[in-house]
């Protein structure tokens, strides 16, 4: 072997060895950043992901740059991360509707989401919360589901077919065998208004949407469905405490591309952990029924992989398709 193709081969293994160590998480970012957000820019999703976004941008003296790639239920967005190069400058922020989507769509999802993409952490816990219009005669959960037993005509809202919103309502009527009609609507918005106006009797709404009306008495709080009970509704039981294993928690999380150095995982990871913290982040939280969490890797990795099982065992059993 020449001298010169000796030195590429050295200085390539070189390379190779500073990115994978500790130094790669020490030099890192050098260039601005983008994250992904599969979603349009409106909303808490969007804004969640611009304050983190200007958290590391004040921290590391980078640009981070919110890319917003909508589409397909997120798969687009979430896709495009996946197959970024695994390098730290790409990052993706997404909900809970990642761990739906790998059961919801099945093969038309062109990329393993547990193979190629990396947890960095667990953002927030998001509650559905179960309300309903204020002609219902029903104060609780167990009222609830016995007033349509015995009506047997009620109609349930969601905020389209397939997501937590919709399997949500499939829970209830698997946990408890009522059968209430499912009317799907583009949206947390729309799902909302039809039972405001009595379109529809109840839903699982989004809590950004929900708190509003609640505060003005246009629907009933009945239930969230976090394991644990949410600070943005502190006076509404959980659906798990009603119905043990009831939860669908529509969580925000950050993953890198697989691959991704160790230690630029941990440097953002903690630097997560620190924006969380912040006084302006800490204060849009509870207006957003958002409960931060800020979790390890390991710990989103186990979550998501729970949260795929779950929610493949619900589209099963309710043989959820998408047209």
């Amino acid at each position: 072997m020449n001298s010169t193709v000796s030195g590429v081969i050295v200085a390539a293994l070189s390379a190779i060895a500073l990115f994978s160590s500790p130094a790669a998480g020490q030099q890192y970012p050098s260039r601005p950043i983008r994250i992904i957000v599969p979603f349009p820019p409106i909303g808490p999703t969007d804004e969640v992901a611009r304050l983190v976004g200007h958290k590391l941008t004040e921290a590391w003296g980078q640009q981070v740059v919110i890319d917003n790639r909508s589409g397909a239920g997120g798969n687009i967005g979430m896709g495009l991360a996946a197959s970024a190069p695994a390098d730290g400058y790409t990052i993706l922020f997404t909900t809970a509707s990642l761990a739906v989507n790998v059961t919801l769509y099945g093969n038309r999802v062109k990329f393993d989401p547990l193979k190629e993409l990396a947890p960095v952490s667990w953002i927030s816990s998001t509650p559905l919360v179960l309300v309903a219009h204020p002609s219902v005669p029903a104060k609780s959960v167990k009222e609830l589901v016995a007033l349509a037993k015995r009506a047997g005509n009620m109609s349930g809202a969601s905020n389209g077919a397939g997501t937590t919103s919709h399997l949500s309502l499939e829970m209830l009527t698997q946990t408890t065998g009522v059968n209430v009609a499912h009317i799907p609507f583009k949206g947390g918005s729309p799902s909302m208004i039809s039972v405001v106006s009595g379109e529809t009797d109840f839903l699982f709404g989004t809590g950004p949407v929900a708190a509003p009306q609640i505060k003005s008495g246009k629907v009933r709080g009945l239930a969230v469905t976090t394991p644990k009970k949410s600070s943005a509704f502190p006076d509404l039981p959980t659906m798990n405490s009603v119905y043990t294993g009831f939860e669908s928690d529509n969580w925000y999380a950050m993953f890198f591309p697989a691959g991704t150095p160790k230690a630029i995982v941990d440097k953002l990871n903690a630097e997560i952990g620190k924006a969380l913290k912040a006084p302006d982040i800490k204060a849009f939280m509870p207006r957003e029924a958002l409960d931060p969490v800020a979790s390890t890797p390991d710990e989103l990795g186990a979550l998501f992989r729970r949260e795929i099982a779950r929610y493949a065992k619900i589209i099963a059993a309710g043989n959820i398709k998408l047209d």
